[in-house]
Parts: C-alpha cells; structure tokens; sequence
C-alpha cells in the first residue's frame, strides 16, 4: 500500500461530498461491520474501515455517476488504489464491473446492501436499536421482498458465495459489528 489514509482524512473527504445525515449514518454503519470483519480475518481494521467509510464517497452529489466520479476524485488526491478498488467493486454488476478479489472487496459488496436492510428491520422495531434485534428477525425481513425494496437481496446472496459463508453468519457478524457503533449510526434506540 502505498499511502494509507487516516480515519480523520477519509472522514474530512466523505464530509466534502456528503450532508445527508442518512448517507453519513450509513458510511458510519458500513465503517464499523468493515472494521468489525477484519478484525475477524486478522487484518487491518483501518484500511478495512476507511474503504467502508469511502464507498459511496460519489453518491449524495454524483448519483448517476456513482463508483465513476469517486474514482476520480480519489485518483485526482492520490488516494491508494486499494480504497479505489475497493469502492469500485462495491457496485460491482451495479454500476461497474471491477469484481471484488481481496477479502476486503468480498466483504464490502455483501455487506453494503445488508447493513441498509438491517438498518430499516430496527428503525421499525419498538426499540428502535440494533441491540436487540437477532438474526432471525432480519431474515424475516430479508425474505419479504416488499419490506426495504430497494435492497438487493441478489447482491447480498451473491457476496455470501463469494465470501463462502452463510448468510445467516453474514447476517450475524454484520449486526454484531453495527452494534459496535450504534450510537454514532442512530441505532442506539432506547435500550439503556
């Protein structure tokens, strides 16, 4: 890697390009489940994180140039092409055609859809909070097609070949690791 890129630089970046208080919630969700999976494959969780932070860098501005104006913008500040790569696989089949490789790109292309499924399964919970919902609660919601259906499930299975894991594990570790961080992404609910 050639310039690893702090949380404080991709935060002031993602801020540059973002308002939207639910665009910047979600980067903060995929941040957390991204480090929270690499802690479990050994790696390292601010690499892991700052991609998850930077995945839809484009979106808020840039909708219909998604993934293709963030490359640019992070090609044009000299960003590491492991965040570039790692962005542009996220929509993979989407709006490019970088397919994720590393462990990392696998990991961001599953989760990103799911951490915005889970994200609506809690808002419609009484508590409001990521920490106590359980892994049977998602998959109700993930089977009824009409609940979030702006979510590709397809997506989500899909990554869960490429990452040779379960659904129902991916479903776990990614609420696990939104749960680390349920009071910055407003999922803290009311549970004390």
């Amino acid at each position: 890697m050639e310039k690893k890129l702090s949380r404080e630089e991709a935060w002031e970046l993602l801020r540059e390009y973002n308002e939207t208080p639910a665009l910047l919630k979600h980067a903060l969700a995929v941040e957390a489940v991204m480090r929270h999976f690499a802690d479990l494959s050994g790696e390292d969780a601010e690499v892991w994180g700052v991609a998850g932070l930077l995945h839809d860098l484009d979106y808020e501005k840039y909708p219909k140039e998604h993934c293709k104006k963030a490359e640019e913008i992070m090609r044009g500040r000299g960003i590491d092409e492991v965040y570039i790569r790692a962005m542009s696989a996220h929509g993979y089949g989407i709006c490019t055609e970088t397919e994720p490789q590393s462990r990392m790109e696998k990991v961001l292309y599953t989760i990103d859809e799911l951490t915005g499924l889970i994200n609506a399964a809690c808002l419609m919970r009484p508590s409001k909070s990521v920490l106590d919902v359980e892994v049977k609660s998602i998959k109700k919601k993930f089977k009824d097609k009409r609940f979030a259906a702006g979510v590709d499930r397809e997506v989500i299975l899909k990554g869960c070949e490429m990452l040779e894991m379960p659904l129902d594990d991916v479903i776990r570790e990614t609420i696990a690791g939104m749960r680390e961080n349920a009071e910055a992404i407003g999922l803290k609910g009311n549970i004390n």
